[in-house]
């Protein structure tokens, strides 16, 4: 049973102190909760879409063909529906708020979804590429289910598959929360806008940091706490289209605690960047470098 607030006329007062507090002067205050696109229903999405990818995983009871379909048919169908209108409450806002020109043509965000739709069978052959990456690049690795179900750099790659996606197609924040709530449950921050390449593995994972600009190749392992990000924060007017961070070639080993900054910085292919290491410039292919070998920042 509830029991009523002993200092109640306190409780209201501290309640029209809130209330007053939304003068429109903060950036916060905003109350246009019905433009805004839902964080929930973002989620909820997402949580459609993982079960189409990996199916097996997370079924309950037998397949075939036609229960398959069955089963894949629900869950598209309820994402597409959260999904599309998702869409264009985000592109109707920064739209009304000012933030492009861009007019928002009508079934925009069907055609957005409908395309990442059709890019789903593709998407799961590149996951399936990951889950292998993580199996042969991990000892301790028993077998592929123990992956899909449990190793967060495949609940972070999943995330940032569908977000790279959605970014592409100029969807803006719905690729972002989609990325921060994989970082939440990870530990693993990869911005939706980062180009990375097949069979990614992440091992262990938490703390890793992947910037928005960052190029990562083919067959690219990372170990914690790496860091791929920029020299410094640049002028918001000067950041769009500016390479801030570090382009990492195919099959690089980037081991744990490393920082590699800077977008001209390139580790080149085949290399080996140590522990703990701090790099602001670029190494050639075939580099191994240990140490800290820390070095000034060429960028401002």
């Amino acid at each position: 049973m509830r029991a009523d607030p002993k200092r109640y006329r306190e409780l209201e007062d501290a309640i029209d102190g809130v209330v007053a507090s939304y003068t429109g002067e903060l950036e916060i205050d905003n109350l246009e909760s019905a433009a805004l696109p839902s964080k929930r229903a973002v989620i909820e999405a997402l949580d459609h879409l993982k079960p189409v990818l990996f199916m097996g995983f997370y079924a309950t009871r037998g397949l075939h063909r036609d229960s398959l379909r069955h089963a894949i048919a629900t869950h598209l169908h309820a994402a597409h529906q959260l999904l599309v209108e998702q869409i264009e409450r985000a592109l109707t806002y920064d739209h009304w708020m000012g933030r492009t020109d861009r007019v928002l043509p009508a079934g925009s965000g069907e055609a957005v979804v409908l395309g990442l739709f059709r890019d789903l069978p593709a998407l799961r052959r590149t996951l399936n590429g990951d889950v292998r990456a993580a199996y042969d690049g991990d000892p301790a690795a028993k077998n592929i289910e123990e992956i899909v179900f449990s190793y967060p750099s495949i609940e972070a790659v999943t995330a940032y598959r569908i977000a790279h996606r959605l970014s592409g197609a100029g969807v803006p924040m719905l690729p972002r929360i989609l990325t921060e709530h994989a970082h939440a449950r990870t530990g693993i921050d990869i911005s939706p806008g980062a180009r990375i390449g097949e069979r990614f593995f992440i091992d262990h994972g938490t703390g890793v940091v992947i910037g928005e600009t960052a190029v990562i190749g083919n067959d690219v392992k990372l170990y914690q706490n790496v860091t791929l990000g920029a020299l410094s924060v640049p002028n918001r007017e000067d950041a769009p289209g500016k390479k801030r961070h570090p382009t990492i070639e195919d099959e690089v080993t980037i081991y744990s605690g490393a920082t590699i900054l800077g977008g001209d910085t390139v580790i080149g292919r085949g290399s080996v960047i140590g522990g703990n290491v701090w790099l602001t410039k670029s190494v050639p292919p075939g580099s191994k470098v240990f140490g800290r070998g820390k070095s000034e920042p060429e960028e401002t």
